[in-house]
């Protein structure tokens, strides 16, 4: 009897270690084709000089003299930051090593948003990580909003190809008058172009970047299916390598101004290497988009009965 017992709980051990290591494989099952880093082509900012707190100040640390910052989620409260200025148009980038653990219901988000100014006709231009539970890892969700359009979410989701827990990674994000172009260690994973067949659905004016980790359990997770268990509190959220270049908004100003600090001379607003993703850039967004996605909105039929345009 106790050799029985001994065999099983060598067979659930076995089970348990199958278990992790094909956890763990999902994360090294691909690897991403070579790409341009553009995140080496513009300078950090510091967090300190640039940013502010947008709330839970006691839950936001600024490290290394101001160049990374962390964020916290506890029960009291989530955290973020704001950006200081206003951009039309950009490349926004930011270094960001997740909460370890079990963390279903934690959403971070590095977004930009103008909801401050256009209350009921806001843009909005998200990269949102959602925490995980047991059965699923950490998921990217990106989505696109414009003049208000809330409840017409253009969400599309995928998995990542490494754990984002382990070391920072690089989330992207170009806009300008051309297209919006979702990135992750420099390999684009989705491309929303401005087209003037549905330029409503372009967001079309000056935003601010967030830096926010918070509780989305009602939001992220079914209904609160699986919400934030505070008992592996507080999640920590690094952000470093924070990089803004753009065209800063100043309403007392006649025209915009465009910041061109940067080491090269790599333009995102107007730049010819901006307006349209290279050969290079195309093939690996096609990869991630075969490999990796496993939700968009485009495909959607019970949400959408008629296909929306931008997906034709």
């Amino acid at each position: 009897m106790a050799f029985l017992q001994e065999i099983a709980a060598l067979g659930l051990l076995v089970l348990c270690m199958t278990a992790a290591v094909s956890s763990h494989s999902r994360h090294s099952r691909y690897t991403p084709p070579n790409v341009v880093r553009l995140t080496d082509a513009f300078s950090h900012v510091s967090i300190g000089q640039e940013y502010s707190t947008f709330f839970g100040g006691s839950n936001t640390k600024l490290l290394n003299n101001g160049s990374s910052a962390n964020l916290a989620l506890d029960k009291s409260s989530g955290s973020g930051l704001v950006s200081r200025n206003k951009y039309y148009y950009g490349f926004f980038s930011a270094a960001i090593k997740l909460p370890s653990g079990l963390s279903p219901g934690v959403v971070v988000a590095f977004y930009l948003s103008n909801a401050d100014n256009y209350p009921h006709n806001h843009d909005e231009i998200d990269i949102e990580l959602l925490g995980h539970d047991m059965r699923n890892d950490w998921a990217l969700q990106t989505n696109v909003y414009a003049n208000g359009s809330t409840g017409t979410g253009r969400e599309e989701k995928f998995y990542l190809w490494f754990d984002p827990t382990e070391q920072h990674h690089h989330y992207s994000i170009i806009w300008n008058s051309h297209h919006i172009v979702f990135l992750v260690d420099n390999v684009p994973v989705r491309e929303f172009a401005h087209s003037s067949s549905y330029p409503s659905v372009y967001p079309s004016k000056p935003m601010s970047l967030y830096a926010t980790i918070w509780d989305g359990s009602q939001w992220a997770t079914h209904g609160g299916k699986y919400p934030v268990n505070y008992k592996y509190a507080p999640f920590v959220v690094s952000f470093a390598e924070m990089e803004m270049t753009g065209c800063i908004f100043n309403q007392t100003a006649i025209v915009t101004s465009c910041s061109k600090a940067n080491p090269s001379s790599l333009d995102p607003v107007d730049g010819p290497e901006f307006a349209r993703l290279s050969k290079e850039q195309s093939v690996a967004m096609d990869w991630a988009r075969r490999k990796l996605m496993f939700y968009s909105y485009c495909n959607d039929r019970s949400r959408f009965k008629a296909m929306p345009p931008e997906c034709k």
